[in-house]
């Protein structure tokens, strides 16, 4: 029985989907195959049913087109006042976004969901705002015609005749909560037409006899079942899906859709996508970048950008390729991408050329021997009237003259050796001149220059001479070979300066993309990475970039900018808060906010977005190439990788810390409990004999108990002042106090401290002749010698002798301290300088073991170290190394040294 229970990743989509619902508002659809079917008056009714039921009901635009029933309805809900805009002199009433959210109703109103808005508001459709509307939770109700679906656009010109201009992407459809088919068969539909209850008499005439022809309100009628159906069997996969079924056919199919400019490639969009529909299948939407899409107005380039915008509003993702070898890289990327069908237009291109030149679509027939190729028809348009004029830099004058002079030394050299030399000879001397012209110079030049030295070996090598006459008909096969020549060479020419070109171009964007990727493997500070996002990308774009970081306190601050960014003022920091606060891009060339100077685009990770990345396009005069837009996704992205890493670097070291610190309580708790009951209970229990026993307790039993709560005290002190000295110096609390203070009497002065508990041990001590002098803070360091000390007389038997020995070395000294125990386990030498590390040996001998985390941490405090190793011949050495990083004064002579 085969395993139907979702996978980890569909598990976390779902979890993903349904936390994103439980914030988002509901979105309901009123769907109809035409205006005057009844969607505003079902969305008045069922509005005023919810507000009879206390739903805060507010209208945000209700188009009742004069008619009295619809005005009837409408009456008694709560208007939302329109904002006026003022466009060419015209004052528009359009939808108020920001009221609506700052009043935030319950449910909202909004009819005519394709609606266009007018320039200057946030967004330039009825869609978006309704998106942001669903977004900040606010429940919406709303109409839409059929005809306005992207997808069956240009399904309803065909059938109707009528290219529908405001269009709604299929997307929204599918986010929608529910949809109501508004239904009416057409001869009703016509008849109100006729009765004037959906137009003014004049325009229900004109309507008539285009639109609402009975024909097309059936065909249209058809679309619209067909829609709500499609979005039915939508849900109920959705359903089965959820429920751990099988989802259905289709699940191993992926569409790949071939989009070439031009007016018609939406369609090759919609039909691919309408596909993926059927099939229930991801679709990757994919544009061959050319030299023609270099040569494409600026507002042909804009447009393809639009359809790769577009491509991914439908729910579809959007690839940009090289046109080197176009067939063989869209084949790649469908073999490596698991693509199972190719969608691509067929070529208009009639007559000769279609023979003598294959379109794309046919090489991608001839080529997909594993894929199935589907050839929409009469898709692709001629580029020829979107292409703009090449300008004086796309061939420059020079190359004209620059191209004739070979064919000039050419005739020079005929010229002098035109007795020697036979035609045959002189042909190939003109056809070696033409090859070396195509090379040095770009198409026209090298035709310019193909005709000319067809013309001059005419003039000057074909008798009769210095005339155009031809003698010999032989010669006109000569002749035409040299033009066939010419032009093939230039032709290649130019097709391999276009690769070098396009080679030149990846290679740059490659080097970007590795130095941007180098850089931020190093990097571990936000504002670094913002810096060097913003430089790559003005590398890339010769445009001024921005990044903006939140605040703590709430807002964004810029805080990474080239140079030349001069996008300060409050408006462009508001668009981008916006793309910060909705995740969506805005600004320059896009539907949200276009009048910005800059476009936005929000950093997003799986938590959210982090930050804003702005690009001021606005000043470059000129639309950015569909790969350069592909380039900049890329570029943002892995910038926003790098910013959620260094943030997970940072929430990761926080984590750590605080499992060190519960370790460290932890041990604190265990071991401090230990060290302070036990010296407790001796002090306590020697106190309460001293006070129960009275003057019944010998002279010598009251010393002994004194004594006892003495050294228990002093213990008790030195736990303390050992947690007190670690704490202030992790912290940095305690700075040394250096002075220059000679060796010698640092180890004497430890020595000196240690009196007691020396005595009955043999000190070996060996102190150079020299005087040694080290820069240090004395009581520190005498500190840290005494806790080495008393960890050899507690860690070695008690007759066994304890060595103190200094050295001085190049710019250092040296103290060791070594005893004759056990020795330190092995890979143990590191670990026994952490806190509240104690060996075995160690837990008999007492002490909390802190003395040697102490040691460590003054001797980092001075710059210096302490290291363990283990003694030959047994026991443990502890070598303490001093730095001297400066000349020490001269030292005072000894006195057995003085005369």
């Amino acid at each position: 029985m085969s395993d139907t229970r979702p996978s980890p990743e569909e598990l976390l989509a779902r979890i993903a989907r349904e936390k994103a619902q439980a914030t988002r508002g509901r979105l309901k659809l009123f769907f109809g195959m035409a205006p005057g079917v009844g969607k505003t008056y079902a969305m008045l009714e069922e509005a005023r049913t919810r507000a009879a039921r206390g739903t805060d009901v507010l209208v945000g635009v209700v188009l009742t087109h004069g008619r009295a029933e619809t005005e009837h309805l409408a009456q008694g809900l709560v208007q939302l006042p329109p904002k006026r805009v003022e466009h060419r002199g015209i004052v528009l009433e359009e939808f108020d976004l920001d009221a609506a959210l700052a009043r935030k109703p319950g449910l909202l109103l909004l009819d005519e969901l394709a609606h266009t808005n007018a320039p200057g508001l946030r967004h330039a459709k009825r869609w978006q705002d309704v998106e942001e509307l669903l977004d900040a939770g606010i429940e919406v109700y709303t109409t839409l015609n059929v005809q306005h679906v992207e997808s069956l656009n240009d399904v309803v010109e065909r059938l109707t005749g009528v290219r529908v201009r405001e269009t709604v992407p299929d997307s929204i459809l599918e986010r929608a909560d529910a949809i109501e088919l508004v239904d009416l068969p057409p001869d009703e539909l016509l008849a109100r037409l006729t009765e004037g209850k959906v137009y003014v008499p004049a325009q229900a005439e004109r309507a008539l006899q285009s639109f609402f022809r009975k024909e097309n309100l059936i065909a249209l009628r058809e679309l619209a079942l067909r829609k709500t159906a499609e979005r039915v069997d939508q849900q109920a996969t959705e359903y089965r899906r959820a429920q751990g079924r099988r989802p259905g056919a289709g699940a191993r199919e992926r569409i790949l859709i071939v989009l070439q400019p031009g007016a018609r490639a939406l369609d090759v969009l919609r039909a691919g996508r309408r596909l993926a529909v059927e099939l229930r299948a991801p679709w990757i939407a994919l544009v061959p970048e050319s030299e023609r899409i270099e040569r494409l107005s600026d507002e042909a380039r804009g447009e393809v950008s639009e359809l790769l915008e577009l491509a991914r509003q439908l729910g579809g993702e959007s690839l940009v390729v090289g046109s080197e070898r176009a067939a063989e890289q869209i084949l790649h990327v469908a073999r490596d991408r698991g693509v199972t069908r190719v969608v691509v237009g067929r070529s208009r291109r009639r007559g000769p050329l279609a023979a003598l030149f294959a379109s794309l679509a046919d090489e991608l027939v001839r080529r997909a021997e594993d894929l199935e190729v589907l050839v929409t028809p009469g898709i692709q348009d001629d580029l020829a009237q979107k292409l703009a004029p090449r300008t004086p830099l796309a061939t420059p004058l020079r190359e004209y003259p620059l191209a004739l002079v070979p064919v000039a030394l050419a005739v020079l050299v005929g010229m002098a050796t035109r007795e020697s030399l036979n035609i045959a000879d002189h042909a190939m001397i003109n056809l070696l001149a033409l090859l070396i012209s195509a090379s040095i110079a770009g198409r026209g030049p090298a035709f310019v220059a193909t005709l000319a030295s067809v013309a001059s070996f005419d003039f000057f090598f074909i008798p009769p001479y210095y005339t155009f006459a031809v003698s010999d008909l032989h010669h006109v096969l000569t002749f035409a070979v040299m033009l066939v020549v010419g032009f093939i060479a230039s032709q290649r020419t130019v097709v391999i300066r276009e690769q070098a070109a396009a080679s030149q171009e990846r290679e740059r964007r490659t080097a970007a993309l590795y130095a941007m990727t180098r850089a931020f493997a190093v990097e571990d500070d936000p504002s670094a990475i913002a810096q060097s996002s913003v430089e790559r990308v003005r590398d890339l774009l010769l445009a001024e970039a921005c990044l903006f970081l939140p605040e703590p306190g709430g807002g964004l601050r810029a805080t990474a900018s080239t140079e030349g960014w001069q996008a300060e003022d409050e408006r462009e920091v508001a668009v981008a808060r916006w793309v910060f606060e909705n995740d969506k891009r805005a600004g320059f060339g896009t539907d949200t906010l276009p009048a910005a100077r800059a476009l936005y685009l929000p950093m997003s990770v799986p938590r959210g977005t982090i930050a804003v990345m702005g690009v001021m396009l606005g000043a470059l005069g000129r639309e950015l190439r569909p790969s350069d837009h592909q380039m900049l996704d890329t570029f943002v992205a892995q910038a926003a990788l790098a910013l959620e890493r260094v943030r997970l670097r940072a929430e990761a070291d926080e984590a750590r810390r605080a499992v060190e610190t519960e370790r460290l309580r932890t041990d604190l708790l265990s071991s401090v409990s230990h060290d302070l009951r036990t010296p407790l209970a001796s002090i306590a229990g020697s106190a309460g004999v001293l006070l129960a026993g009275g003057a019944g307790i010998g002279r010598i039993e009251q010393n002994e108990l004194l004594e006892t709560i003495q050294s228990e005290s002093q213990r008790l002190s030195e736990l303390v002042s050992n947690l007190l000295d670690l704490t202030r110096l992790d912290s940095g609390a305690l700075q040394p106090r250096r002075e220059w203070c000679p060796v010698e009497e640092l180890v004497h002065g430890a020595l000196d401290r240690l009196h007691e508990r020396l005595a009955g041990r043999k000190l070996e001590l060996e102190l150079p002749r020299e005087i040694l002098q080290a820069h240090v803070d004395p009581v520190l360091i005498e500190q840290a010698l005494v806790h080495l000390v008393e960890n050899a007389l507690k860690y070695s038997p008690s007759g066994s002798p304890i060595e103190l020995r200094s050295s001085g070395g190049p710019g250092e000294v040296l103290i060791e301290v070594s005893d004759r125990g056990p020795g330190i386990p092995p890979g143990e030498e590191q670990r026994i300088f952490e806190k509240f590390v104690r060996l075995p040996d160690g837990k008999r001998a007492g002490g909390s073991g802190l003395g040697l985390s102490v040691c460590r941490a003054i001797l980092r405090a001075h710059g210096g170290s302490v290291v363990a190793e283990n003694r030959l011949g047994g026991g443990a050495t502890f070598r303490m190394r001093l730095p001297v990083t400066k000349v020490p004064p001269p030292p005072a002579r000894r006195q057995e040294d003085a005369p």
